[in-house]
């Protein structure tokens, strides 16, 4: 069976640089409003992660959720995390950086 979430190469390496600044990370795939609908890195633990969100995987060594109603539309997707110059989202921790995650998919043969 295909993970449902996977990463480039590009976005392993900023996670392992991010987890020597924070220590370990959490993910939580946004659904639009305030940050579009971009993967959000959090310190683990910073985000309340309650019954309507769903565990889809791991990215390197850390968990990545989705809520349930945004995985109804997407749970015939993989969800391929990337990296891409620009800034993230205000509450997302790779902000400085001056890259930021970006989800990009492809349909489930």
């Amino acid at each position: 069976m295909q993970p449902k979430v996977i990463a480039t190469d590009a976005a392993l390496q900023l996670i392992e640089t991010l987890k020597a600044k924070y220590g370990p990370l959490m993910f939580h795939q946004s659904g639009g409003c305030c940050d579009g609908s971009s993967p959000m890195c959090y310190p683990q633990g910073e985000l309340m992660i309650g019954d309507s969100d769903v565990l889809l995987g791991e990215i390197g060594g850390c968990p990545f959720y989705i809520s349930a109603a945004q995985y109804e539309y997407w749970k015939h997707t993989q969800l391929i995390i990337d990296v891409v110059p620009g800034r993230g989202g205000m509450f997302s921790l790779e902000g400085p950086e001056g890259v930021r995650f970006l989800t990009r998919s492809r349909v489930f043969d």
